[in-house]
């Protein structure tokens, strides 16, 4: 995890203008038809992103975006589905962080190579993760967490998205640096984990900022800690972030990054990063992606996004490693 947050010296989404300049001078306007594949079911955050993305490239490129739901596996059915495409630009993916740096380290087969059989485009932006709780624990911030659970070893309990999810590899890393006891409970999904914090059958989970948000503001549950590198917005803003309470460089977020297959032209992939990057400077853009819990975050090139995946692939290979995880079939 530590690895991944140091080197996040990426641009915020909104470059330069001369840079974005630059972009609208190569953007082309070839009117061909390009499948999106996503990773989800329809109505997810990755899907929701997908098909505002679809809209806004298709005004700027003039090509046809379609949007392909694949569930299953985290996203590696999808990516493995993008692996085997052809590499005429024809298909491309809006990738999860999960399907392309950690999957490969925790299933047995993926059906693709990360380091590869892809092409790189830029990265879109991230979701953030809240350490969440059930009210009727007696802590408010990570240190009172820390105090408590050392207090009461083996006591305290937390929910996961399921097993090798960010929800849980994530949250081991906090346990482990803090030195922490508490026992891991995996779910399939969000939803079912926060169902049992909210009754307290779960002490606390570490979920995705939208999916907890109508939860923290009803009350049902309380926000201890926010895995952004900086304060999040709204119902959160009084939330302190991981780093903020003595977590350095350290961040619980998922990315999503636009990718191609091996061997896709490289003119195709710089239309298509110049086009994603025309869409920084726009601001109304921007805070859609915002609604949709997506902290906007663009790459400086393709060259520096095809770095990001491979260093966040070794740092994942690293966290799993640690988690002490088996393969899955």
């Amino acid at each position: 995890m530590n690895a991944y947050i140091s080197r996040r010296d990426l641009l915020i989404a909104g470059g330069t203008a001369a840079l974005l300049g630059t972009a609208r001078a190569q953007v082309p306007l070839t009117g061909k038809v390009v499948k999106l594949i996503v990773g989800f079911p329809a109505g997810q955050a990755t899907d929701m992103v997908t098909r505002v993305l679809a809209e806004r490239l298709r005004a700027i490129t003039g090509d046809n975006y379609v949007v392909e739901n694949r569930p299953g596996q985290g996203g590696s059915l999808a990516l493995s589905q993008l692996a085997k495409s052809a590499p005429n630009g024809s298909t491309m993916m809006i990738a999860h962080m999960s399907a392309a740096a950690t999957n490969p380290h925790i299933y047995q087969t993926v059906g693709y190579d990360t380091l590869k059989d892809f092409e790189a485009v830029g990265l879109l932006g991230d979701l953030p993760f809240v350490l969440v709780c059930n009210p009727a624990l007696p802590v408010n911030n990570l240190k009172d967490l820390i105090a408590y659970a050392k207090a009461n070893p083996d006591k305290l309990n937390n929910a996961s998205s399921g097993n090798g999810t960010v929800s849980h590899l994530a949250m081991e890393e906090i346990k482990r640096k803090a030195g922490l006891k508490i026992t891991h409970i995996p779910y399939k999904g969000s939803v079912a984990g926060l169902t049992d914090v909210i009754s307290g059958n779960v002490s606390m989970a570490l979920e995705t900022a939208s999916a907890v948000k109508t939860h923290v503001e009803s009350g049902r549950l309380r926000a201890i800690a926010a895995g952004s590198a900086k304060r999040l917005s709204g119902v959160f803003s009084n939330v302190p972030t991981l780093i903020e309470q003595g977590f350095a460089d350290f961040t619980a977020t998922t990315w999503l990054m636009a990718l191609y297959p091996a061997g896709t032209p490289k003119a195709t992939v710089n239309g298509t990063y110049a086009a994603l990057n025309q869409l920084a400077s726009n601001a109304e853009f921007e805070q859609k992606l915002l609604s949709l819990g997506l902290l906007p975050r663009h790459s400086k090139s393709p060259e520096e996004a095809a770095n990001y995946l491979r260093s966040e692939f070794s740092n994942w290979g690293e966290i799993v490693k640690r988690s002490g995880l088996e393969k899955e079939v």
